[in-house]
C-alpha cells in the first residue's frame, strides 16, 4: 500500500493504493462524476484505492480533477517500483455504443495519446478535464499509454469504457515477473 498526500493553495489530497488489492475503494473527490470513474478504475483493475480530495471546484474542477491524477499517478509508479512486472498490457472494452482501446507499457518513459472523441459536459463537469486527468496520471506514473477511441457517440459510454480500458490494461500490465522485460534490464 503507497500512501501519498499533496496539498496546495488549490487542493487537498490524501490517497491509498494498492495494486495487489481486492477492488476494495473509498473514494470521495466532491465531484461524482469523477468518483465513478475512479470506482470504475478500482474494480476493473482490482487494485485497492481509497482517495480524500477537496479543492477549490467553486472556481473550476479542472485543479482537483489534475491534482488526483498527479496523485495517483505517483502513487501507482511508488507501487510499480516494488517489483518486476509483465510490463504490457492492453484492453479493447465495449460499453454499449462505446468500444475503446487501451494499451500501456509500465517502460519509465512518459506519453499519452488520447484519442477520444468527446466534447461538452456531463451535467456540470467538463469531459475535456479527462484527458488532463490522464496526462497528470500518465505524467506521474511514468507510463506510456495510448487511449484510442474506436466507436461510440455517448460521451459518458466513451469516458467510462476509457476507464475500464485502462484498468484492465494496467492490471495485465502488473502481473509480477521474475525479471524485467527489457534488454537493457532496468525501465
Amino acid at each position: 500500500m503507497t500512501n501519498i498526500e499533496r496539498k496546495t493553495k488549490e487542493t487537498d489530497i490524501k490517497l491509498a493504493l494498492s495494486i495487489n488489492g481486492s477492488s476494495k475503494y473509498n473514494i470521495n473527490t466532491s465531484v461524482a462524476f469523477l468518483n465513478h470513474m475512479l470506482e470504475t478504475f478500482s474494480r476493473h483493475s482490482g487494485f485497492d484505492l481509497d482517495i480524500k480530495a477537496v479543492g477549490d471546484i467553486d472556481v473550476d474542477y479542472h485543479h482537483l480533477v489534475e491534482d488526483v491524477g498527479i496523485v495517483l499517478g505517483q502513487a501507482f509508479f511508488e507501487e510499480t517500483r516494488k517489483a518486476a512486472f509483465k510490463r504490457f498490457g492492453f484492453s479493447i472494452i465495449p460499453m454499449d455504443d462505446a468500444l475503446v482501446l487501451s494499451s500501456v507499457d509500465l517502460a519509465n518513459r512518459i506519453y499519452l495519446m488520447y484519442d477520444c472523441n468527446v466534447s461538452g459536459s456531463i451535467l456540470n463537469f467538463d469531459v475535456e478535464l479527462i484527458e488532463e486527468f490522464w496526462r497528470a496520471f500518465v505524467s506521474n506514473a511514468r507510463i506510456v499509454l495510448h487511449i484510442k477511441q474506436l466507436a461510440g457517440f455517448n460521451k459518458h459510454h466513451i469516458i467510462e469504457a476509457a476507464f475500464k480500458s485502462v484498468s484492465h490494461s494496467l492490471k495485465a500490465a502488473c502481473i509480477e515477473q521474475s525479471e524485467i522485460l527489457s534488454t537493457k534490464l532496468t525501465l
